[in-house]
């Protein structure tokens, strides 16, 4: 008969450090299995946004090849790719990125801010919901650009004008994640917090605005998305002194006719953008797996 112990109630010295290679073995193989799925979960997002983009460019080429416009109004990647290379290595590029970039944070925080409190009270108060809720909505989809007139009558041309248009336009779409949530929590959920003694801020602090999350997530890539328009409508229309943001310098490339510049920082604008999203993304699927309703 095999013996597990030495003596009765005693264990064996041989048989515990074998439990304990093999629960290293276990634990190894786990942590492989983890990266290698980390790694095939970043591939399979990945490879889709590299195809589309490699299609893009052979349309593009293709497009310019067949001599529809001539190559100075529409330049091929050829062009266009050093010319963003070149961009990159100036200072005087990353300066203007970073102007774009502090005005679309400080635009989106302010517009998170006024969202959440607008969307917080017009989902509790069933009078401001009657009043307010479609006005909401119709603010959501009037285009950002008509909003300009106004804000520079009311701003001139100045940075408050740039975010009044910033904070119009992704708000609405940021109270409309924040009302959808809290519609849809359960009010099984609602009573156990009254019955618990939430009351006030109490109960949205700790029930109703976890439970709206990812809504409100899903608002906040929204209203990124309004945001990020807006502000590059901004600075195509609002020139402050010689300010060279993103917006800028679209509009120096257009006049001095520099379409290679034009389309290199059309190329960046869009790669900003669709970087946020993925990060709006990524968070979503986190928020997601945490709670159970996707693989994490």
């Amino acid at each position: 008969m095999a013996r597990d112990t030495d003596v009765i109630g005693t264990p064996d010295p041989a048989a515990s450090g074998l439990e304990r290679q093999i629960a290293g073995l276990d634990a190894l193989e786990m942590a492989a299995r983890s990266r290698h799925g980390v790694v095939r979960r970043a591939w399979a997002s990945t490879w889709p946004v590299l195809a589309a983009v490699a299609i893009a460019i052979v349309i593009w080429e293709i497009v310019v090849l067949s001599g529809w416009k001539p190559t100075y109004v529409l330049p091929g990647p050829g062009d266009v790719f050093p010319q963003l290379g070149k961009d990159l290595s100036e200072g005087a590029f990353w300066s203007g990125l970073g102007l774009t970039m502090r005005r679309a944070v400080m635009g989106f925080a302010l517009a998170i801010l006024v969202g959440a409190v607008l969307g917080a009270v017009v989902s509790r108060v069933r009078f401001l919901r009657v009043a307010f809720g479609s006005l909401i909505t119709g603010l959501q989809t009037m285009p950002s650009i008509a909003w300009f007139p106004l804000a520079i009558l009311l701003f001139q041309l100045s940075e408050s004008a740039i975010l009044f248009v910033i904070v119009i336009g992704a708000a609405p779409s940021i109270a409309n994640g924040l009302i959808a949530g809290v519609d849809y929590t359960p009010p099984i959920l609602l009573r156990a917090g009254k019955i618990l003694g939430l009351r006030g801020v109490a109960l949205y602090r700790h029930l109703i605005l976890p439970a709206s999350l990812p809504a409100f997530v899903t608002g906040l890539k929204q209203g990124w998305a309004f945001a990020w328009r807006s502000l590059m409508a901004g600075e195509l229309l609002v020139i402050i002194g010689h300010h060279a943001s993103l917006g800028v310098r679209l509009e120096y490339a257009r006049e001095n006719i520099d379409a290679p510049d034009m389309i290199a920082t059309m190329i960046i604008i869009l790669v900003i953008g669709i970087v946020i999203d993925r990060l709006f993304s990524a968070a979503d699927r986190t928020l997601r797996a945490r709670r159970g309703l996707e693989p994490s």
